[in-house]
């Protein structure tokens, strides 16, 4: 049976990835304050222990892809790397994000540019590291993105993947279940202005190949010491691989 694809507005006439960056234009201004709203703050914590994870390797080049407004790009700065580009499909998120560059001084290091994850405008073997949040599960053809992301990094350089995932557990697994489908959706719903685009999460989480069967993905793909780390009792998953 074929697996259908989640998309956030159902449109036949558009692919995943335009409606996609359609819902994040749409909803880009209110972005940063919603997530961290939503999240509690811990998303902060996450991305934290995911930059931690490239220390052993002292990256200088790192790409940053669905980056957003730019919070792991930002956070990847405590690294001390040379080059960071932050990568997305969304200019309206991009928009935002170039503009908190340039308040907090960052764009001397950090850029941001449009671009498509499965079609990486970049030579192969060029970054030290990689890094995506909470973006993979918006890939159109996920395969052909985890391909390319490995293609651009060199040997020996370490990719992580920071993605939510669905807690087994009482009590985290009850409580999650219900944020999901009540809280995100009724707030997101109000304060983004997008009916579709904070019910779309939990859909897109629940669709994902999350744990085992995404370490199976990775694996086929070549990515080398492939691992999973929850994170807030498996609210969220980094994985991480090497090449």
């Amino acid at each position: 049976m074929e697996k259908k694809i989640v998309k956030p507005y159902g449109n036949q006439d558009k692919t995943k990835k335009e409606e996609v960056a359609e819902m994040f234009n749409k909803i880009s201004k209110r972005y940063d304050f919603l997530n961290h709203f939503l999240s509690v703050g811990i998303d902060r914590i996450w991305r934290r222990k995911a930059v931690n994870m490239l220390k052993e390797i002292e990256p200088k080049r790192i790409l940053d892809l669905a980056t957003g407004t730019g919070d792991f790009a930002i956070g990847l700065l405590r690294l001390n790397p040379t080059e960071i580009i932050g990568m997305d499909i969304s200019e309206g998120m991009l928009e935002v994000g170039r503009e908190k560059m340039k308040k907090k001084g960052f764009d001397k290091v950090i850029s941001m540019k449009l671009g498509d994850s499965e079609n990486l405008p970049f030579e192969d073997n060029y970054f030290d590291a990689l890094t995506v949040g909470f973006g993979v599960r918006n890939y159109e053809n996920l395969e052909k993105g985890l391909s390319e992301m490995l293609r651009v990094v060199r040997p020996g350089g370490k990719l992580i993947i920071l993605e939510f995932s669905k807690p087994k557990k009482f009590p985290v697994k009850q409580y999650y279940a219900f944020h999901s489908r009540y809280i995100i959706p009724f707030f997101g719903k109000r304060i983004s202005k997008d009916d579709k685009a904070y019910a779309y999460l939990p859909e897109s989480v629940a669709a994902f190949p999350e744990g085992a069967a995404f370490k199976d993905i990775l694996t086929k793909l070549g990515y080398k010491q492939v691992a999973a780390h929850l994170v807030s009792g498996g609210i969220a998953t980094i994985y991480s691989g090497v090449k």
